[in-house]
């Protein structure tokens, strides 16, 4: 069962070539993380102005390994002083097998 985190980015109007450049220009470093399966960027198109984050693991352990090094980089820190008034809302899913 794989686990999926969606961060969902609240910044001022007006941002958004400047969010998705910076996320073209990202140092693609989670890629290599043990475990990591898949990076998407999610644009806004209908009844939404977030741009959600979606990142797909292996497990859950391997997606909480990768964040406890992001909290010792203050990672989420210095990307808040990059996109001033920017703000994250965290969600966490697992897949659910049907069959």
């Amino acid at each position: 069962m794989s686990f999926i985190n969606i961060t969902a980015l609240n910044f001022p109007e007006g941002m958004e070539k400047q969010v998705e450049e910076s996320f073209r220009h990202r140092k693609q470093a989670v890629d290599r993380e043990e475990g990591f399966l898949s990076f998407q960027l999610l644009r806004p198109v209908k009844g939404e102005s977030r741009y959600f984050v979606c990142t797909t693991w292996e497990t859950r352990e391997d997606f909480d390994r990768w964040m406890t090094v992001r909290a010792a980089n203050k990672a989420d820190e210095q990307a808040q002083q990059r996109h001033p008034g920017m703000s994250v809302d965290v969600m966490e899913f697992e897949t659910v097998e049907l069959s």
